[in-house]
C-alpha cells in the first residue's frame, strides 16, 4: 500500500502577486539540487490519524513556524514513488531566516557505518507562483494551480 503524507502550503500576497513558501529537503542527497527539488512542508501520517492534523504537525516540525487561520483544501497529488500527498493552504507570513527544522539520521558517507544527523529541511523561501512552478517537485505543481484557481488568480 502506498505511503500517505499531508502538508500545508503557506501563501501571502505581495505587490498584487501570490507568493508561496516552499522548503528544500535537507541532507547530502539533495544538497546540489534546486529546480524541481523544493516541496510543500509535509510528512507521513498513520492509519487512523487525521491528515489535516498531520499536515499541521509536519509544517511546524519542518519549519518551526506556527499554523494559524483557515485552511483551504487543495486536494491530493500522487508522487512518482506512488506516495499520495494531501494538502491544504493557509495565508501567513514568516521569515525564511528563522526556519528551524527537525532532524533525521542516516549513514553518511554511504557504507561508512557512521550515522550523521541532518535537518529534514535545510532552507525555506518565498517564491512567486511562476518561479515556484520551476522550483517545486513536478508532482506537486497541481497544488500551485489549485491554489491560484481558488484565490482567483
Amino acid at each position: 500500500m502506498p505511503e500517505k503524507s499531508a502538508g500545508l502550503l503557506m501563501y501571502r500576497r505581495r505587490g498584487g502577486r501570490i507568493e508561496v513558501f516552499l522548503v528544500h529537503p535537507g541532507g547530502p542527497l539533495w544538497a546540489k539540487k534546486d529546480e524541481g527539488a523544493w516541496s510543500v512542508p509535509k510528512g507521513l501520517y498513520e492509519e487512523g490519524e487525521y491528515p489535516v492534523e498531520a499536515a499541521r504537525r509536519e509544517f511546524t516540525e519542518e519549519t518551526g513556524f506556527p499554523v494559524a487561520g483557515e485552511l483551504l483544501p487543495l486536494g491530493t497529488v500522487r508522487m512518482k514513488s506512488g506516495k499520495t500527498v494531501a494538502a491544504w493552504a493557509f495565508e501567513g507570513d514568516a521569515d525564511p531566516a528563522a526556519l528551524r527544522s527537525n532532524t533525521f539520521k542516516m549513514e553518511w558517507p554511504p557504507r561508512s557505518g557512521k550515522l550523521k544527523e541532518f535537518p529534514e529541511v535545510d532552507r525555506g523561501a518565498w517564491f512567486p507562483l511562476d518561479v515556484a512552478r520551476e522550483k517545486i517537485v513536478q508532482a506537486q505543481r497541481p497544488l500551485l494551480d489549485r491554489l491560484e484557481e481558488a484565490l482567483g488568480g
